[in-house]
């Protein structure tokens, strides 16, 4: 079986920094600064599908500085490497020493994907990961798709983890499990719409399901 993670808000404590890195680009951009919500809500999402949302009046070469700046402030506004979430890497240990295969999902980029890997030291952590930069923007269950390729997975034989609408949504698609943490980006309430086996609300929760521990025990 392998547990597939989003990464911005799931895995990664980075919501914050993407808010706070999105405004100042805005802002120098001279275009209207986004509210924090309106951020929030896209995140997840890949940078050439955000900026149309957050930016409907700017021209493409406008939204095209605007993601080299956003990328530029993000960036700027590290102090070390990323900050995961409590109990994160715990919980990933724990599933690998279970026999759980792991992989990542995530609207960042091949680029930042990897940097902030490398920064972790988890360049060879995961089993399989898929960018926005490399396929279709979640929604779009296409990433899924490639992933389960890759390892020679069937849908019912994956669990998708993430904090977004849209990490849901592309997991519904395809008829594939999923389960929502309750810390990110989007309310309970939201991820509910889309039929996750569970909410949770600490990533260490994620071990106590039911179908991992079958899964752990047989596998």
């Amino acid at each position: 079986m392998i547990v597939i993670f989003d990464w911005d808000g799931t895995l990664c404590d980075s919501v914050e920094q993407i808010v706070v890195a999105m405004q100042t680009a805005a802002d120098g951009c001279g275009l209207p600064v986004p509210d924090a919500a309106s951020v929030r809500h896209i995140i997840g999402l890949s940078l050439p599908t955000a900026m149309p949302i957050l930016f409907p009046g700017a021209s493409p070469a406008v939204q095209e500085e605007m993601r080299e700046a956003y990328s530029r402030c993000y960036i700027a506004l590290d102090q070390g490497p990323a900050r995961l979430h409590e109990g994160a890497l715990e919980t990933l240990e724990s599933l690998r020493a279970s026999g759980f295969e792991l992989a990542v999902a995530t609207g960042k980029s091949r680029r930042g994907l990897d940097r902030v890997l490398r920064g972790l030291g988890m360049e060879h952590y995961f089993d399989s990961t898929r960018c926005a930069d490399e396929t279709r923007s979640k929604p779009d269950p296409l990433m899924l798709r490639q992933i389960l390729a890759e390892r020679r997975k069937s849908p019912e034989l994956a669990l998708m983890v993430g904090d977004s609408e849209y990490d849901l949504d592309m997991a519904r698609q395809i008829s594939m499990p999923s389960v929502g943490v309750s810390f990110g980006v989007h309310s309970p309430q939201q991820l509910a719409q889309h039929q996750p086996r569970a909410v949770i609300d600490s990533l260490p929760d994620l071990r106590d399901l039911p179908e991992l521990v079958a899964h752990a025990r047989t596998g």
